[in-house]
């Protein structure tokens, strides 16, 4: 380490590995945070952080802006925190049998690991994963689920803590884990000053359902593709059990059974979510009075639809329109 006076003594080396078609926010959010906590802390710094990968020098992130990343050190070498970062690279970092054998030797020593987006399919293809929660950028959430069995993937968080090992949802989530790391590391006094200096939240409210069209019916398989389809037709209609079992061609007993069974909801739920999705888009996408929205999504009233919101996306209607105005 070089002698730097603003360093302290025994910094928690924090390394975040990168490769080429790296997402640049994956990996530059998180240093940033760890940067600021660093300014944020007085004289002597908690972190010493590193871009490093297996092929170091100038890295061309998916963006085309490079990165300088030195040589991924001993596996054997002393390490904090181990960060992955996402990308289009991926793929090809899963693939790389040297980078995945490093990983393993580096989770090793290190006090935690974690992953940004879709950096959860390089831990997951080293084993890192394997039994745990975790969760990735909710477009890849169904392939890591199947591509990783071993691994309990949660679609809807914005990271994941399971015990040593940390994992976000995609790209800016990035930025959240790491403050969830800097408040375990130095308490929520730091955590919160850091976010107010990046002026960003120190704990996001909800999760990525709101900004998923994709999340709405999670879980789910092609069985009842043709039913949802209806459902997203019909909003207004009479949605009952019975309605729906009809559709689907079942009785309503075989229909709750194998629903629940395929979807992970009830047909009530899943009713909800389809009508708070086509109401999150009404929100984000025109002007039209909440009041209206509700009546056109099937809600019949604003409350309604306002419980709808809190339970699926955490928020109310009027808040998620400040969030994502048109």
């Amino acid at each position: 380490m070089p002698n730097d006076p603003h360093i302290a003594p025994n910094p928690r080396r924090i390394e975040i590995v990168a490769f080429p078609g790296v997402q640049l926010l994956d990996a530059t959010g998180p240093f940033q945070v760890l940067a600021t906590a660093n300014d944020r802390t007085g004289e002597l710094s908690p972190y010493a952080v590193r871009l490093v990968a297996a092929e170091p020098g100038a890295i061309a992130s998916s963006s085309g802006m490079r990165l300088f990343a030195d040589p991924l050190p001993p596996s054997g070498d002393p390490v904090d925190t181990l960060i992955v970062a996402g990308g289009p690279g991926t793929a090809a970092a899963c693939d790389d049998l040297v980078l995945r054998e490093w990983l393993v030797g580096r989770a090793g020593v290190a006090r935690r690991v974690a992953s940004v987006c879709t950096g959860a399919f390089v831990l997951a293809a080293a084993g890192l994963l394997d039994g745990r929660r975790a969760t990735t950028h909710w477009s890849r959430c169904a392939e890591l689920a199947a591509r990783f069995p071993a691994v309990r993937v949660e679609r809807d968080p914005i990271y994941i803590n399971d015990g040593p090992v940390w994992t976000s949802a995609g790209v800016t989530a990035g930025i959240d884990m790491t403050l969830a790391l800097v408040e375990a590391d130095l308490g929520r006094a730091t955590a919160v000053s850091v976010a107010r200096w990046l002026v960003v939240f120190a704990k996001r409210p909800g999760g990525q359902s709101q900004f998923s069209a994709e999340l709405a019916l999670s879980g789910s398989d092609a069985t009842f593709d043709r039913l949802h389809d209806w459902i997203k037709q019909n909003l207004r209609a009479n949605l009952a059990v019975p309605v729906l079992a009809e559709q689907a061609g079942m009785s309503e007993r075989s229909f709750l059974r194998h629903y629940r069974q395929v979807t992970g909801l009830t047909p009530a739920r899943a009713v909800e979510r389809v009508r708070v999705e086509a109401a999150r888009q009404a929100l984000g996408s025109t002007s039209l009075p909440i009041k209206r929205i509700a009546r056109d999504c099937g809600f019949g009233s604003e409350e309604t639809m306002r419980r709808g919101f809190m339970r699926v996306l955490a928020v109310p209607p009027h808040e998620y329109r400040e969030r994502f105005p048109v």
